[in-house]
């Protein structure tokens, strides 16, 4: 600790010295403290990197709960639904305008599986743990007992990190990235839904006189984990399937607690003569159905299964408000296995299978959050994976199964109340309990489905859409309001319909995402065996023609005796999940990569084609309807394509008239931040997808069609990333109409999402952004001149960055020697490789381990590499003022800067350097030098055009983050730095390779976001 704690002051000092601008002295302690660093033995260079990597995690920790008290103690709350409406009207917005465009807001935040969270799952929730004890720390009536025992439970918290490795030692599926998402939505976003919606209901009514109607969403969640299949190829149609099921079953079991709750609750006898009805049916049902159970059973149905009757046990947090359910941040369910493939069915004597599915449902334990587990427990004989038994293993397999199915029926008579007389049951019970039978006939039928066993449910029998559960909730509800019982109305029974309201059947509709070069190549399979040519040698115009052709007939194309190679297969099955799962459970299917009107086409075609021959099969329609089939314009080039793209698509009489039909008179469009910035820099991207938004507003307006823009951001500034109410309001004017979708990646899902406090705020934020983006609309730019410099800049800052990233020929070897880049992939963060590709160079290699590498070192130079060649050529051109100008007037302009800004904060020249000193070849040292030197001009720059003395002069929080954590980041930057030079020169050392890890671990969590 003596040694650690040397090094965490002598780095402080260093810091300390640099900052009070006695550079020398500041130097001069840095390479003493790289000096010892160097010489540390592999075990001490462990220790202080895990050391200094949780330190950062703390700190991060406490910020986050600093700025959250903090914002509790403000009355009003900036950029809360309450402050903006209250604005809107002061500024003159008719209170029914204000209204209405709230109600019919449509926001879709996607959940994307993209790796750029460094931290195991199971530290996040140690984490999230930590946070809930500095919240309980908060609290005024705490005696010293109380704060005692929570520094022991902190402490116990802190010991139990530090003996957990940190590392994750295999990759996680598809499957698994899925889990993770899913338990975002119960640990966090379930709670917070409600009292998001009940504080803008507030809100609206405060302001308009009238609150947020029970079933309006104007925020929905979207996801990508399971159906990002673009260069992944671990996402099969399968997992996607399996995905989409996971998730509906999950849904099915949050209801199912939240019902338990309410049929503890809503024990009053009087309601409405609707209700009332309805019970009596329910009853005259069950009395049937027990009837025709009594011919051949002597227990009754309902006493098995308690559907009408009291609750046999008090529901987990029936005890608890519903107001406090927020600050929750623990599962109070027991914790379940999902149904495993390799579980196999028993086959009795007359060949049909059976399964414990059916017999016990408590037998079955399925394991959202947790690694696939077999679905047979410990009590149940083990079943020979083969399904072939004995007649000795199916006797005893006959003999346990009745045994302890009676033995666990006696023991709950014991413990049961006894069953009132049906008449004085509660009629919201009986109609609850009628709801929770179904909520379990539909958990079983989903499991079956899991297992791919057959499902012969009466369709009456389970839910299948959100409208079927709420109908009788919103019974109940009415039936409440009617009675004068308002005010339980709209407690936990309100939550539950708003929930259904927002996350339906299925939680979060799962898009899928696929490479427009893939559909090209299943097309060719069809055309060559249909001896047609080869689709992809044709011209975009026979291209077209044949699509149009094919749209408007009625047979399939896609003969079911075809042969095709397994990656065309793969392509085809996933068009037969999404003809089988429809629109029901799936949201989008994005085209990345797109570049014409034929690969939307080719798309429809294939959806068209799987409908077609699923609902032959079938002998029924498909499920659900289509899927939305939406471009992703991505490089340069295709974004300044895009709008020419729509107006052919809306140009074709059967696209327009297939939008107006299927999909409301909407297109979609995505707009990809990644590609885009590694393709031309961070400046000239910005531009480009500026201008491809208005054009792609402005063709959907030629035809009289609405546009949702889908923002494809990521966490870093480099992907698109940064504040949400900044970057929402920074879009071109007419662009966000009320609607809107984007990305959240990683890291930056934890950090906006992971506590139910924090996502409420920002899931405000969101609404608010919008709002005003749809009611006030940023300002176009004053000055048209304005455009013509920005467009110089752009020309100027990508030529820039495409000679230093592209043309010369030493960078990329420079790339490799001076950055972790190669290193990346042992971390194990995501499940799919960091290169679409397998070539080496830069074009094929993804956007977030190109960014991850450079955050890294903390050049971050991605985001602002040719910036400073822009603004130097028309700086120097005699147009500052005109930039300065631009500046403090156009939002673009503005947020664009102080994007770029943010980033050169978090820059370390001193660290870069000893990068290219330690690692980098003597003979390309040289281009370090000039990129160090490129670094400075942009910062000067920036701040001629900003007007800020200093980098992060208007964002005084941000400089004091990051000066509080640089004694930690340094000496891991320079920790990393040796370690690299050991490793390369020892490759399979893997305790190094360990060290090395952790480092990186620490400075991302240091830097607090990666890729």
């Amino acid at each position: 600790m003596e040694k650690l704690e040397h090094t965490r002051t002598l780095s402080q000092s260093a810091c300390l010295i640099r900052a009070a601008g006695i550079e020398g002295t500041a130097e001069v302690l840095e390479k003493q403290l790289a000096s010892e660093l160097s010489k540390m033995t592999l075990e001490e260079a462990l220790k202080l990197a895990r050391v200094f990597s949780h330190f950062l995690s703390l700190m991060g920790i406490a910020e986050t709960h600093h700025r959250s008290r903090k914002s509790k103690n403000v009355a009003q709350a900036s950029k809360s639904c309450d402050d903006t409406f209250n604005q809107l009207i002061q500024g003159g917005l008719s209170p029914d305008v204000l209204y209405d465009t709230v109600c019919n807001q449509a926001v879709e935040i996607v959940l994307t599986a993209h790796p750029t969270q460094i931290n195991r799952r199971t530290l996040q929730y140690k984490h999230i743990r930590i946070s809930h004890l500095l919240e309980f720390n908060d609290r005024k009536d705490l005696t010293q007992e109380d704060q005692d025992t929570l520094i022991e439970d902190l402490v116990r918290e802190i010991t139990s990190i530090w003996q957990t490795d940190e590392l994750r030692r295999h990759k996680p599926t598809p499957v698994d990235e899925a889990r993770a998402g899913l338990n975002y939505v119960e640990q966090s976003l379930w709670r917070a839904i409600p009292h998001y919606l009940r504080r803008l209901s507030n809100a609206l009514k405060k302001h308009t006189g009238r609150p947020l109607p029970l079933t309006c969403t104007p925020i929905r969640f979207g996801s990508w984990m399971g159906g990002d299949r673009d260069g992944n190829p671990n996402v099969t149609a399968k997992v996607t399937r399996d995905v989409s099921l996971l998730s509906r079953w999950m849904a099915i079991d949050l209801y199912t607690r939240e019902v338990d709750n309410l049929r503890f609750e809503l024990s009053m006898n009087q309601c409405s003569n609707g209700l009332s009805h309805l019970a009596n049916e329910i009853i005259d049902k069950e009395n049937s159905e027990e009837d025709r159970h009594m011919s051949w059973s002597h227990t009754p149905k309902h006493q098995n299964h308690h559907v009408h009757g009291l609750p046999t046990q008090l529901p987990a947090q029936a005890d608890v408000p519903s107001c406090t359910e927020c600050k929750e941040v623990e599962s109070h369910y027991p914790r379940l296995d999902v149904p495993g493939s390799e579980y196999k069915p028993l086959k009795s004597q007359d060949g049909q299978a059976t399964s414990s599915l059916s017999s016990s449902k408590n037998d079955l334990k399925i394991n959202v959050s947790g690694n696939q587990s077999n679905a047979i427990t410990s009590q149940q004989p083990t079943t020979p994976k083969s399904g072939s038994f004995s007649p000795s293993q199916l006797l005893a397999q006959r003999k346990v199964l009745p045994e302890t199915q009676a033995g666990r029926a006696s023991f709950r008579k014991l413990l049961e109340p006894s069953m009132p007389q049906k008449s004085a049951i509660s009629p919201y019970r009986i109609v609850l309990g009628d709801v929770k039978e179904k909520l379990g006939n539909t958990h079983r039928r989903l499991e079956q489905l899991l297992e791919d066993l057959p499902c012969d449910q009466d369709p009456g029998d389970y839910y299948d859409t959100p409208d079927q559960l709420l109908r009788p909730l919103m019974m109940c509800y009415e039936s409440l309001q009617s009675c004068g019982s308002g005010i339980l109305a709209d407690g936990r029974l309100a939550d539950l319909i708003r929930r259904v309201s927002v996350f339906g059947m299925v939680l979060m509709k799962l898009d899928l995402r696929q490479e427009s070069g893939r559909h090209s190549e299943t097309l060719d399979a069809i055309t060559k065996y249909l001896d047609m040519g080869t689709y992809s040698e044709w011209d975009e115009k026979k291209r077209l023609e044949f699509l149009t052709r094919e749209l408007k007939g009625k047979r399939p194309l896609v003969p079911p005796t075809i042969q095709v190679s397994s990656e065309v297969k793969e392509v085809l099955d996933t068009f037969r999940v999404s003809a089988e799962l429809g629109s029901d459970s799936l949201g989008a299917y994005v085209i990345s990569m797109a570049s014409n009107a034929s690969d939307v086409l080719a798309v429809e075609l294939l959806q068209k084609d799987a409908r077609l021959a699923v609902a032959g099969e079938q002998g029924r329609p498909c499920v659900g309807g289509l899927l939305r089939v939406v471009p992703l314009f991505e490089t340069v080039k295709d974004l300044r394509g895009a709008g020419s793209v729509i107006r052919k698509l809306l140009s074709i009489d059967w696209y327009r008239d297939h939008v107006i039909k299927n999909h409301n008179g909407h297109q979609e469009v995505m707009v990809g931040y990644s590609d885009s910035g590694k393709d031309a820099g961070r400046f000239a991207a910005a531009w480009e997808l500026y201008k491809a938004q208005e054009d792609v507003v402005a063709a959907c307006k030629e035809y009289g069609i609405k546009v949702t823009l889908f923002h494809g951001r990521g966490g870093s500034i480099g992907r698109g990333g940064g504040p949400t109410h900044l970057a929402i309001q920074s879009q071109p004017p007419g662009s966000v109409m009320g609607t809107l979708r984007s990305t959240e990646q990683g890291e930056m899902v934890q950090a906006k999402f992971g506590l139910p406090g924090m996502a409420v705020r920002q899931l405000e934020i969101y609404t608010t952004a919008v709002l005003l983006a749809t009611l006030r609309p940023p300002k176009p730019p004053r000055d048209e001149n304005w455009r013509n410099l920005m467009e110089e800049i752009s020309n100027l800052s990508c030529k820039s960055y495409r000679s230093t990233v592209y043309e010369n020929p030493e960078f990329l070897t420079y790339f490799q020697e001076a950055t972790p880049q190669a290193e990346l992939g042992h971390l194990n963060i995501g499940s799919r490789p960091t290169r679409r590709k397998t070539s080496v160079g830069i074009g094929d290699l993804r956007a977030i381990p190109w960014i991850f590498a450079w955050t890294q070192t903390r050049f971050v130079l991605p985001a602002w590499l040719g910036v400073g060649a822009g603004l130097k050529g028309v700086c120097e051109k005699g147009h500052a003022e005109e930039l300065k100008a631009a500046y403090k007037e156009w939002p673009f302009f503005q947020s664009t800067l102080d994007l770029i800004e943010m980033v050169l904060g978090k820059a370390d020249i001193p660290i870069v350097k000893h990068y290219d000193e330690v690692l980098v070849n003597e003979c390309r040292r040289g281009l370090g030098d000039e990129l160090r030197k490129e670094l400075l001009s942009t910062e000067k720059y920036v701040l001629v055009v900003t007007g800020h003395e200093k980098l992060s002069e208007n964002n005084k929080s941000l400089r004091k983050l990051i000066e509080s954590r640089l004694p930690y980041l340094n000496p891991l930057n320079m920790l990393q730095v040796e370690i690299l030079k050991r490793l390369r020169s020892d490759t399979e050392n893997h305790k190094l390779r360990d060290a090395l890890l952790i480092t990186i671990n620490g400075i991302a969590t240091g830097m607090r976001n990666t890729g």
